[in-house]
């Protein structure tokens, strides 16, 4: 797990080694234990390395012996074992014990063949000096990020956006589409990000980038590509255990210790029966409550889980203000604007786990894989009703997180003028679907391709990496994703209940009544916090802000507070604002600040 950089230079000029040391440093926190840099010609290669796997010998940029390959790359090839043994029937023998070599074998041998037989969590960049060109690979799922930008006589690429931003001739515009994505829908999805020019390698897919700086795409993985089929129950159980067995073997492997994110909820703890069914032992697991609150909890539930299956579980229960002041160093690990609240105490299971463990495994993917969440299963009223508001979307996706009044009040001119509705990502992806699919396959579809990458893969990776932890899903081995997705509705979800098959399954593996509790999500109780004095100072310190003043119509702020404080909504939208408002004095005022982990977010607003 690690940071990678670079850049390639048009007419063969050689790169700045200063730039791309400054381009490394931005990305310390994913790669603590080395740093490598490579240069070849026009390319330029960086890499900070987090060491899990051949802890001695992983050293990167990764050149070949003949010198015609060099590569950085950022994530786990879980299968590398199998991948070596037949790449050294074809006489390609490793020279370290790292799982990021066989990448560099892999193409040498297969060219860019070699991404359909990688199994993991990746996005790696690969130059090839014999043809000239410069490959950008990332993952299925879009499970490990990776940005890139072009410019006049450059592209360059990163891990992170923060990277990117040493490399830009002009200071960071915001790209209003990509805003507005985020207002509305809690996060922005696609090609483009907020910062204009800036653009993600979406998943599944490689950039072949040229010595004149042309860039042609290689899709090599689509969902779409899934055919629906028939399966009894029976034969979906066996297929479910063996691809299971398979996920979790490889998963585990490992030079270091690893520990467990432990909710009270199904997937966690299909999780943590896996590990100990495998033999990982006593590890740690951790999960997390709040003090003085009126929201639910799962900590009960998190520690009798761990209680049966023998773990060493450590539960925090954390006061609201320590939660809320995560929230600048939140933003500045996420990158990306996006609305997800768990961000916070996902940042300080984090931070713990981090002071003992490199890796945790995590049940990000179940939901969305085996159809977990409500809004899979509408009533067919609800669809319907909504179907005809939102035609050729199944009803799916359809409101914007912001109030309309506060569209209208709140957004500027230059806002509301974004040329692209909020909603085209849902609609494409809706839109794109085999007929003969579901809808409830075209709804976790359109999730597994918008909400999953570039919202909930957010939280996971970038929060995770931001204190040095590496974090490993399961359910998001793309072999389960592709069973999931084909099987027939009726083992998705039964009356009310989603995630049929995978309960049943799970059922025999779980503490007794387990399956009988409530789903809850990973919520934060972010109304028990943005209240009385509290919205005041936000609101004044918003009005006040640079980016806020730029894009938004500050006068209607005291409006938006008087109403957040008669307890009549106006939360999600002053939360929104805040984050943009630290957001923008980061990424385009001052790049290049960094938060501590607990900072007053009020500060940083301005």
């Amino acid at each position: 797990m690690c940071g990678i950089a670079g850049l390639i230079l048009r007419d063969g000029r050689r790169p700045d080694t200063r730039l791309l040391e400054r381009m490394a440093l931005r990305l310390a926190h994913r790669g603590p234990d080395d740093r490598g840099i490579h240069c070849a010609g026009p390319v330029g290669l960086a890499q900070t390395r987090l060491s899990i796997i051949g802890l001695a010998t992983g050293h990167q940029p990764m050149v070949s012996e003949d010198g015609r390959l060099a590569l950085v790359a950022n994530g786990e090839v879980y299968n590398y074992r199998e991948l070596n043994a037949l790449l050294g029937a074809r006489g390609r023998r490793p020279r370290t014990d790292s799982d990021s070599e066989t990448i560099l074998h892999a193409y040498a041998v297969h060219g860019l063949e070699c991404l359909t037989q990688l199994r993991g969590m990746y996005a790696f960049a690969l130059h090839d000096a014999h043809s000239g060109r410069l490959i950008l690979g990332r993952d299925r799922l879009g499970i490990k990020p990776l940005f890139y930008v072009r410019l006049p006589d450059r592209i360059a690429f990163a891990s992170e956006i923060k990277a990117l931003l040493p490399a830009l001739p002009t200071r960071p515009d915001v790209a209003p589409g990509a805003l507005r994505q985020f207002l509305q829908n809690q996060f922005a999805s696609g090609e483009e990000t907020l910062i204009a020019g800036i653009r993600r390698v979406l998943p599944g897919e490689a950039l072949l980038i040229g010595r004149d700086l042309s860039v042609k795409r290689y899709r090599y993985w689509s969902a779409l590509d899934i055919a629906p089929r028939e399966l009894g129950l029976e034969e979906a159980h066996q297929m479910l255990d063996e691809l299971m067995a398979t996920a979790m073997r490889e998963h585990m492997r490992s030079d270091v210790p690893f520990g467990l994110f432990l909710s009270g909820g199904v997937d966690s703890a299909v999780l943590a029966a896996m590990l100990h069914a495998h033999g990982a032992g006593r590890i740690k697991s951790f999960s997390v409550g709040y003090r003085d609150t009126t929201m639910a909890q799962e900590l009960d539930g998190a520690a009798r889980v761990a209680n049966h299956f023998g773990l060493d579980h450590i539960a925090l229960e954390l006061e609201l203000d320590r939660v809320f002041r995560r929230i600048p160093h939140s933003v500045w690990c996420a990158d990306e604007l996006m609305r997800d609240y768990a961000s916070l105490p996902t940042s300080l299971l984090a931070e713990t786990a981090g002071t003992q463990l490199k890796v945790v495994f995590s049940g990000e993917g179940g939901d969305e894989v085996f159809a977990g969440y409500r809004r899979y299963r509408p009533t067919p009223a609800e669809r319907w009703i909504k179907s005809m508001f939102h035609p050729r979307s199944g009803g799916f996706r359809t409101r914007g997180n912001w109030a309309g009044r506060w569209h209208r009040r709140l957004f500027s001119p230059a806002l509301r003028a974004a040329p692209e509705p909020d909603r085209t990502p849902f609609l494409r992806a809706w839109r794109e679907t085999p007929a003969s699919w579901s809808d409830l396959q075209r709804r976790q579809y359109t999730d597994l391709v918008t909400a999953l990458p570039d919202n909930l893969l957010v939280k996971t990776d970038r929060m995770l990496m931001g204190f040095g932890v590496e974090g490993r899903m399961p359910f998001l081995d793309h072999r389960l994703v592709e069973f999931g997705l084909s099987l027939p509705d009726r083992l998705k979800v039964r009356g009310h209940e989603g995630k049929w098959l995978l309960k049943r399954w799970a059922a025999p593996r779980l503490p007794p009544g387990h399956l009988e509790r409530p789903k809850r999500g990973f919520h934060v109780p972010v109304g028990d916090w943005l209240r009385g004095d509290l919205v005041e100072q936000v609101g004044h310190r918003l009005a006040h802000n640079r980016g806020v003043r730029d894009w938004f119509q500050v006068e209607s702020i005291p409006a938006l507070v008087t109403t957040r404080r008669r307890g009549r909504g106006g939360g999600r939208e002053l939360f929104g604002l805040m984050q943009f408002a630290i957001w923008h004095r980061l990424f385009v005022e001052q790049p290049g600040l960094e938060p501590s982990p607990d900072e007053d977010p009020l500060e940083w607003i301005g």
